[in-house]
């Protein structure tokens, strides 16, 4: 039996990316998912896809930047297991276009849901963890947070952002919660939002980007293995407050992140 097994773990952006094969993983490793996301035909068919091979899934509409939603998304997860072990907080967007073009749609685009979709997120299973004892947090914070690309200043700031939380978070709960950061490079295919809306010169950047990401699969794994205790990321885990220092791993090829 793994530690994966018979927890509950909620995921946001389950409908696709990191989100979607973390979900897959999980359940197929014992877990009971709750997948949340906006587009529910997706997470449906997800569910019903897990539940054919012997897992246990349930899902919820869910906006990461509506606090009653992930309220909800919550309180459906305690309703349905009695419990909340860990949150994976795996979604984003990422929109590029120099500050110039001064794109603030764009830049509320990214904080509401890279940024405030991760504090609402821990906002709303925090008070269980706490009465429970113990829960997990996985927040998702690409590899943006290590270097910084033309047309991109406000994603990376989204994602410094959500490493300052977690490492925050992580001293506060020390000995009581674990916190982990995962970041792994540009994952997936291009989502269609941000292809829309990317300046023309970032476009071929991102596109360049994914063709040699890592996998979403072994991002996936990466997760897994946080929450099984080991300490193998795509990026960055922080271990316990109570140890007083950080350890910074590097990246490993996608055959060592199982």
């Amino acid at each position: 039996m793994t530690t994966i097994q018979e927890k509950v773990v909620l995921i946001t952006g389950a409908s696709s990316g990191i989100g979607e094969a973390t979900a897959r993983l999980l359940a197929r490793r014992g877990a009971k998912v709750v997948l949340g996301a906006r587009r529910t035909d997706r997470l449906a068919s997800l569910a019903a896809e897990i539940t054919a091979t012997g897992g246990t899934a349930s899902f919820q509409r869910l906006d990461v930047t509506h606090r009653p939603d992930m309220e909800a998304f919550a309180e459906f997860a305690l309703e349905t297991h009695e419990q909340i072990d860990v949150l994976v907080n795996a979604a984003g967007v990422m929109p590029m276009s120099p500050l110039w073009n001064r794109k603030i749609e764009e830049w509320e685009l990214m904080i509401d849901v890279n940024l405030r979709g991760v504090l609402l997120g821990i906002a709303a299973v925090l008070p269980t963890m706490q009465e429970q004892g113990w829960g997990h947090i996985v927040n998702v914070a690409p590899v943006a947070m290590h270097g910084l690309s033309p047309g991109s200043a406000v994603y990376h700031g989204t994602q410094y952002a959500v490493n300052a939380i977690s490492e925050g978070l992580r001293q506060e709960h020390a000995g009581r919660l674990h916190v982990t950061v995962v970041s792994p490079d540009v994952h997936g295919p291009i989502d269609p939002l941000a292809e829309r809306i990317a300046a023309s010169y970032a476009r071929e950047r991102m596109r360049t980007n994914r063709r040699i990401a890592v996998p979403v699969d072994a991002v996936a794994r990466s997760i897994a293995g946080a929450i099984e205790g080991y300490g193998i990321t795509a990026g960055a885990m922080r271990p316990p407050a109570r140890q007083h220092h950080q350890q910074q791993q590097r990246p490993r090829p996608a055959e060592y992140a199982q």
